[in-house]
């Protein structure tokens, strides 16, 4: 496993020198490839759990989907814990400050311990009236009890990853992350199978097949991390300051996802408002707009790690630093123009003749084809989004992108109601939702994003 970078990595680069292009798409691939695989690995644990559950009985698969929800619903509300280190880690690597960069890695996994110790106990306490608050009742609620308290030790776990990942995208590494989260995987639905199946522990042993691989992959990366930490003397405690500074970039960054989960919500309301059909196609199709956003997420990781090394490696009162800077992201840029493009054809051109696979619904099947033609249209668009966040986050910009987040809600939400009253349900009603989403609100990003990438500022949000 590649968990400690070669030496020279630590040594800050010349930077005034002219950026080679072969050499920069060799790096943005070198990162942003693994972090694909990573980002697609993440998904199978909950895979794994529904396919095995699924044989059980639709009450167990409906407690674990409940279940699921929540707590996916907190991890990613957790993201900002690898959001908020991948910057920090790297502007110290690119300033030849290795020690100092593993120090930052340091507060972070104590962050993501606290809070993870915290949301852990409190899920504990709590789950059983929160289950119940979101409708569970009956059998399907003692199955969505069963698999939330028992998830619950994991999510420490599960945290402490995330950090953990954030540390290695800030060294420049994320090769380790996805074979840890491949083994993960593969590990994950061996053991919830034999718990299911063979020990007979039902739904609670899917929880705790899950919860162990956690605990598995976070002492990997500790071990790994551990290692550095000690060739370079980093002290393995910590204090309020590191852990501080985290949770105060935590918070913006938290309030972003706020925003993007909010807008997520509110197109379902709509979509629901216009009828089952709307709504089944709309749930397809969203599936296949997050399936390409793990490849975008992947160019938005490569943004954040490789930006934030370039300004640490850089003296930005220069004008020809600045602009060294400014090389890497439109270079980022233009490789996410070039996937959504590519993207954009495969799916205008493949998607709305492969409706028959997800469904056998004739009717659904046209609208999820309606849908996907105004999603590969936006998909250059999406990828400049994607792009653009990550280089703001690798500046740790997180403030102007909360802010930005919230404009972006109130732009899109009179775009939703006149979907809601006028253009009613059926074929009209899912083309305009998505062109709502994936015009208005994707828009609104790129305009609140391209905005703050016009003058030099956000280069300086870390500073």
């Amino acid at each position: 496993m590649q968990s400690e970078p070669e030496s020279p990595a630590a040594e800050p680069q010349n930077a005034a020198a002219p950026r080679d292009t072969r050499s920069l798409n060799r790096q943005i691939l070198a990162l942003a490839v693994p972090a694909f695989g990573a980002l697609i690995a993440e998904p199978l644990f909950l895979l794994a759990d529904s396919a095995i559950i699924g044989h059980l009985g639709t009450a167990q698969l409906a407690g674990v989907g409940i279940s699921a929800t929540v707590v996916q619903t907190v991890v990613g509300l957790m993201v900002f814990l690898a959001y908020s280190t991948t910057p920090a880690v790297a502007r110290h690597l690119g300033g030849g400050r290795l020690k100092q960069a593993l120090e930052v890695g340091r507060d972070g996994l104590w962050t993501a311990a606290g809070l993870g110790l915290v949301l852990a106990t409190a899920g504990i306490i709590a789950g059983r009236p929160l289950l119940q608050a979101l409708g569970a009742q009956g059998e399907v609620l003692e199955h969505a009890t069963s698999y939330f308290v028992w998830s619950m030790p994991g999510l420490l776990a599960m945290l402490v990853v995330l950090a953990a990942m954030g540390v290695l995208r800030g060294l420049q590494d994320t090769k380790t992350p996805l074979i840890i989260a491949g083994i993960g995987a593969a590990v994950n639905a061996g053991l919830n199978f034999l718990l299911v199946y063979g020990a007979d522990l039902g739904v609670a042993g899917a929880a705790m097949g899950t919860s162990i691989t956690q605990w598995g992959m976070a002492i990997a990366y500790l071990v790994l991390l551990g290692k550095q930490f000690r060739r370079e003397n980093v002290r393995l405690t910590t204090g309020w300051r590191g852990v501080r500074e985290h949770l105060t970039v935590g918070s913006w960054l938290m309030l972003r996802t706020l925003s993007l989960r909010a807008a997520i919500l509110a197109t379902v309301v709509v979509a629901t408002a216009q009828g089952a059909e709307n709504l089944a196609a709309y749930q397809l199709t969203m599936t296949v707009f997050n399936f390409l956003a793990f490849a975008l997420d992947a160019l938005a990781i490569a943004a954040q790690a490789l930006l934030g090394k370039e300004l640490g490696a850089r003296d930005l009162d220069q004008q020809a630093e600045r602009d060294g800077v400014r090389h890497l992201m439109h270079r980022l840029i233009r490789w996410g123009l070039g996937f959504g493009v590519v993207t954009g054809l495969v799916v205008g051109f493949a998607g709305p003749h492969l409706g028959f696979l997800f469904t056998q619904s004739e009717s659904v099947q046209y609208l999820f084809g309606i849908a996907l033609i105004v999603v590969a249209v936006g998909q250059p668009l999406a990828a400049y989004v994607f792009v653009l966040d990550g280089v703001l986050i690798g500046a740790d910009d997180a403030r102007y992108l909360a802010l930005a987040g919230l404009i972006n809600i109130v732009v899109y939400a009179p775009l939703l109601w006149a979907v809601m009253h006028f253009a009613g349900g059926s074929t009209a009603g899912m083309a305009w939702l998505w062109v709502a989403y994936a015009g208005g609100y994707i828009g609104a990003r790129a305009l609140t994003l391209g905005w703050r990438i016009r003058s030099d500022r956000w280069m300086y949000a870390m500073a």
